[in-house]
């Protein structure tokens, strides 16, 4: 499939994937059987970053690097996934014109329920310009995280700047972890996987703040260019809006992702439940 041969109705090849259990323990413990269970779920959960990443590959597989590097995207988690679990993901083009491409994608767990949405979109029309990259400051870590809460984060203007060296080993080890099979992936100066960007994302909330548990319910954002194995990423940030919902606790981060301290690779608004009601 191509840009120009996709049109309304089409249905992209559906992508088969699961997640194994993970072998480490995992800090934030909404993953691990034991905590999960006491929040209502049946086991630990696959995190949104995976189940967005799998999302990703119909349409990638359709578009190519073009939408990596100007291609929008948003994507919710209404219910979870659990590891070990088969999980099918659909997706079908539902508007087309000469110059524009938007694509719905869905993840569904092993008893058909929809688990995960996204709507990816490419654009060959004028686009809009980068976010400054000026206008994201860099901070430095905590040292000493402390436990997240609606004061803490009132009073965090800017987030601490989780930074990754993409190096081979790096980008094949979340190509494993996506369970993704796509070449254009695969060896020097490829271009990173997108799941990596909402991966770094979390690492903006979790990395300043300590949250356990916590889920990842959803992000939206723009690519400005293709992040490639060998550069620095950095994820620069603020908190965006604090809110309260049946009880859950949420944050919005107001994120720019940064290759080799210049460049501009996507804008992204990432929205979790840093507090958990309890089940019950």
């Amino acid at each position: 499939m191509t840009f120009g041969s996709l049109t309304a109705g089409t249905v992209l090849p559906e992508f088969h994937v699961s997640a194994p259990a993970p072998t480490e323990p995992h800090e934030n413990k909404i993953h691990e059987d034991d905590l999960a269970r006491q929040y209502g779920f049946k086991g630990g959960l696959v995190p949104g970053v995976t189940v967005y990443a799998w999302m990703t590959h119909p349409v990638v597989e359709a578009l190519g690097a073009e939408w990596l590097e100007r291609g929008e995207f948003e994507t919710r988690f209404p219910k979870h996934i659990y590891y070990e679990e088969p999980a099918t993901i659909r997706a079908m083009v539902v508007a087309k014109t000469a110059d524009s491409v938007t694509i719905e994608a869905a993840a569904h767990n092993s008893v058909g329920e929809v688990c995960g949405t996204a709507t990816l979109s490419l654009s060959r029309g004028a686009h809009p310009s980068p976010s400054a990259v000026a206008g994201y400051a860099v901070a430095a870590l905590p040292a000493e995280r402390p436990r997240a809460t609606r004061a803490h984060l009132e009073g965090l203007k800017v987030l601490g700047t989780p930074e990754l060296d993409l190096d081979a080993q790096t980008a094949a080890d979340y190509i494993t972890r996506f369970g993704e099979t796509l070449s254009l992936y695969a060896g020097a100066g490829a271009v990173a996987h997108p799941g990596i960007h909402l991966d770094l994302s979390n690492r903006a909330l979790d990395r300043n703040v300590r949250m356990s548990p916590w889920i990842h319910v959803g992000s939206r954002g723009r690519h400005s260019s293709a992040a490639r194995a060998g550069e620095r990423l950095a994820m620069r940030g603020r908190v965006q809006s604090l809110f309260e919902k049946k009880g859950h606790e949420f944050v919005e981060a107001d994120l720019l992702l940064v290759a080799d301290g210049s460049r501009p690779v996507a804008s992204i608004r990432h929205t979790a439940i840093y507090l958990l009601r309890k089940a019950g």
